[in-house]
């Protein structure tokens, strides 16, 4: 059973308002490949892992039928509270239980979700819905991260790293999937026709107080809330004070870009 949007390692309303959408860059990746397949038109798409529906918002101009999955409730309701297109629909399952019929489905998605999958379990189930030719995109940004802003990029990155460093001791141990960049998920795909693309880099901008949130929807951090709450809101604090200081600004609505890099891994079934 997929872990990886359950209520107890994520919150639905943070997930909601501080994750991004894809990258533009990854995104470029994944619809260049399916050019290159030959994929057109996609009639059914799944995203699986959806969360609060960002990823899965990106693929409505692009196939016909798109339907987000998700294990937890919460953020099912919160995809279906955002904003609504008529060829979008959600559904609650798991990612090892996929509801739908054996080759159906044209496309598979998962957005910084696969490494919280039962591997074998899901790789059979993509194998087992996807149309011959069909294809599958699962990627997740690394923990590569950088902070930029005018002179002080460097320091902003420091401090960005060492607040991650503290967080990573509450990860669960399948976040060492992101750690050595889905080699696992890559070997785990069942298919020959295969490929990882590791150099997917893109820069987002966003305030303090969005990096600030953005630190707050991972997963080891609502851990490491759960297990000593004051410490944890103490650390994202001073970690916000240190950015602004080394700013020179009083505003955590001050934008700054966070460099993210982006993995993904990319597979065609055969006929």
């Amino acid at each position: 059973m997929a872990e990886r949007s359950s209520d107890t390692l994520y919150n639905a309303a943070s997930y909601q308002k501080y994750r991004f959408s894809p990258s533009e860059n990854l995104q470029s990746v994944i619809f260049s490949y399916l050019e290159e397949k030959k994929l057109n038109p996609v009639r059914l798409a799944v995203d699986v892992g959806c969360g609060s529906g960002q990823s899965t918002r990106v693929l409505v101009t692009r196939c016909e039928k798109v339907v987000g999955t998700d294990i937890s409730e919460a953020q099912i309701e919160a995809a279906k509270r955002s904003a609504s297109f008529p060829n979008v629909s959600y559904r609650v399952c798991p990612a090892e239980e996929l509801p739908f019929e054996d080759g159906s489905v044209d496309l598979v998605t998962a957005f910084t979700a696969a490494h919280w999958f039962d591997l074998p379990r899901f790789m059979k189930e993509v194998d087992r819905v996807l149309k011959p030719h069909g294809c599958t995109a699962l990627s997740t940004y690394t923990n590569n991260f950088s902070v930029h802003y005018k002179d002080c990029s460097e320091r902003l990155t420091e401090i960005f790293t060492e607040t991650q460093k503290l967080l990573l001791a509450y990860a669960d141990e399948k976040v060492s999937r992101v750690t050595v960049e889905y080699e696992e998920v890559f070997e785990a795909l069942p298919f020959q026709d295969k490929q990882r693309v590791s150099q997917i880099v893109d820069r987002i901008p966003m305030s303090v107080a969005g990096v600030i949130g953005f630190c707050q929807s991972f997963s080891m951090y609502q851990a490491f809330l759960r297990s000593d709450p004051e410490a944890a809101k103490s650390l994202l604090q001073k970690t916000e004070e240190r950015f602004l200081e080394t700013m020179g600004v009083g505003s955590n609505e001050t934008q700054v870009e966070l460099c993210i890099r982006s993995v993904c891994v990319l597979g065609c079934k055969g006929p």
